[in-house]
């Protein structure tokens, strides 16, 4: 007979005493025989046994109670999973988790940044500001980028933290590019950025040097005048930019240099620039593959490079051969120092104490003509355009200046500025309201931190809105309303602090350990260019073409719609330039 096992098995004990025999059926009476019963067996109850033994056998079960180890084995095998998924629990809860952001992809990075082109990320962030709050994160590739909008915690963060925010994420063009990360901008944060940090700021930004410049500014500025009068002039901006590159590269080289070499380097600098910008991104998703599938995108970023270094490395061999005649200018036209005199002085202690190379003293001289000309052009045109818009604006600021200047004096000095706090207020304001970059540099993450609640892994990419800041309608009166008023006594910018030290509530130029190291040379260039074009020509707006302050991305943020004012002169054009 086949056995049913839909029945349950059930153990039972044979007891010492005699019991009366089993009623068995006759056909297994010989297997009875033959095998007996074993002290404990397993069997199957029939509903229709009629032994008490087999009746009763479940009560009989039960009636056992399990051994003592039995019962602590079931209560681990309980216990443990249970502990385990307590734990696991309790540590997700008191672990910040990583900022919101839209779904991504693996390996690919986030959707939105993949189906938006770069031009259009701010409004994106926007979007996620709005609805997630003002820490958002974004993966581009496999890498992750977090963006914060909120002053008080870019003051947590870059000030109060240290140095976990000081260096910086690797350039993955750069690499592919074979160049150095020894410039500023680039360099990690240790010995080497230390020491050409320190070398710019004492040897060409201190105020002691910035003083031998100032035959420059005035030549500059006379460069300025004159291409502006001219009744051919195109968009302000172009005179703007070609302006800054004179004074510049004269500051770079010690050499000032004619209109056609000038507009070389110019044309040199920014076309490298705008496409390393706009063509290279590429590169951060499967750089291993992507530059073979775009090698074409890297030639012509090669070649660029190489055109720049034409054009520099004579330059530069002309200060080397400056300083071994002991620094006796041949021209007219050669300042007595330089900010390349300074490279070539310089000794890299972590690398055996040798000079920069070529390359690397090409790098940072063109790292210095970027962070000093489009950046200040850029400024001047956003500045100037409201005070077009402004009139009114712009008629207090021509009488402070009438007041502070003589009719005989040839220009607005430096010393003059000085004395100018509307002046001063009007150049803050521009900087508030219009920052030439939406974005400080970026930061990466020495260790795991957390921002705003939210976990920052180490190797983080961190990016602060530079511009949400200073337009935040929390904090300022107004925001969208060009009002120099506000950094005056009794204005809700009064004693506001661009280095953002004590509080940040604008950064044009960062803050923190790396922090422009121009901001007192850019402010300078500013209140001085502003002044003197303001006492130079009365601004207007061209009928029927209102200003428009629509913004473009480029290298730095510019206008649109390039400004074309209306210039009607003041006074007496100055000297022409020489």
């Amino acid at each position: 007979m086949t056995p049913t096992w839909n029945t349950p098995l059930v153990y039972i004990a044979t007891p010492p005493q005699a019991q009366p025999p089993p009623r068995i059926h006759p056909r297994h009476a010989a297997a009875t025989l033959t095998s007996p019963p074993p002290p404990l067996c397993l069997i199957r109850p029939s509903p229709k046994a009629k032994h008490p033994a087999i009746r009763h056998a479940p009560a009989m079960a039960m009636d056992a109670p399990p051994p003592p180890q039995q019962i602590l084995l079931g209560a681990l095998l309980f216990l443990l999973p249970a502990a385990l998924l307590l734990h696991l629990v309790l540590r997700n809860k008191r672990r910040p988790r990583l900022p919101p952001g839209p779904p991504s992809l693996p390996l690919l990075g986030s959707v939105s940044w993949l189906t938006n082109s770069p031009a259009s990320i701010e409004p994106l962030l926007r979007r996620l500001f709005d609805r997630h709050g003002p820490v958002v994160a974004l993966r581009v590739g496999s890498r992750l980028s977090v963006f914060v909008a909120d002053r008080r915690l870019a003051h947590a963060a870059l000030v109060e933290g240290g140095a976990v925010l000081a260096d910086r994420p690797a350039l993955q063009t750069a690499s592919l590019l074979g160049e150095s990360d020894n410039t500023i901008t680039r360099a990690s944060y240790g010995p080497t950025w230390r020491l050409l940090r320190r070398n710019l700021v004492a040897e060409t930004l201190h105020p002691s040097r910035v003083r031998m410049f100032a035959r420059a500014r005035a030549w500059v500025r006379r460069v300025l005048v004159d291409k502006l009068g001219e009744p051919t002039a195109g968009p302000v901006v172009e005179t703007f930019q070609y302006a800054m590159f004179c004074l510049l590269v004269l500051m770079c080289f010690g050499e000032r240099l004619d209109e056609p070499a000038v507009r070389a380097i110019a044309a040199a600098q920014r076309e490298s620039l705008i496409y390393l910008s706009r063509s290279m991104s590429v590169f951060a998703f499967f750089p291993a593959v992507t530059k073979h599938v775009f090698r074409a995108r890297l030639d012509k970023a090669r070649a660029l490079r190489r055109r720049v270094k034409e054009l520099f490395l004579p330059l530069i061999n002309a200060r080397r051969e400056y300083k071994k005649r002991g620094g006796e200018p041949r021209k007219e036209t050669t300042f007595e120092h330089s900010y390349v005199d300074t490279l070539l002085d310089i000794k890299l202690h972590e690398d055996g104490d040798r000079p920069l190379t070529d390359d690397e003293v090409i790098l940072l001289c063109s790292e210095f003509l970027n962070a000093g000309t489009d950046t200040t052009s850029t400024g001047l045109q956003w500045i100037m355009a409201e005070l077009v818009k402004n009139p009114a604006i712009q008629d207090k600021l021509y009488d402070e200046i009438k007041a502070s200047t003589g009719d005989e004096q040839e220009e607005v000095s430096e010393e003059d500025v000085h004395k100018m706090p509307y002046l001063k207020a009007v150049i803050l304001e521009g900087l508030r309201k219009h920052p030439p970059g939406h974005f400080v540099l970026p930061h990466k993450a020495a260790e795991d931190m957390e921002i705003g609640g939210y976990l920052i892994p180490k190797g983080t990419t961190v990016n602060f809105m530079v511009a949400e800041m200073g337009r935040d309608e929390r904090e300022w009166k107004n925001p969208m309303e060009f009002s120099p008023q506000r950094f005056l006594p009794g204005g809700d910018g009064e004693g506001v602090d661009v280095t953002g030290t004590k509080a940040i509530r604008m950064m044009p130029f960062g803050v923190g350990r790396r922090i422009c190291a121009g901001l007192g040379i850019a402010m300078l260039h500013l209140e001085y260019f502003v002044a003197n074009m303001v006492r130079e020509f009365e601004w207007q707006e061209v009928p029927g073409e209102e200003v428009d302050f629509a913004e473009k991305n480029e290298f730095t943020t510019v206008m649109k719609k390039p400004l074309r004012p209306r210039l009607v002169p003041r006074r007496i054009q100055s000297a022409s330039a020489h």
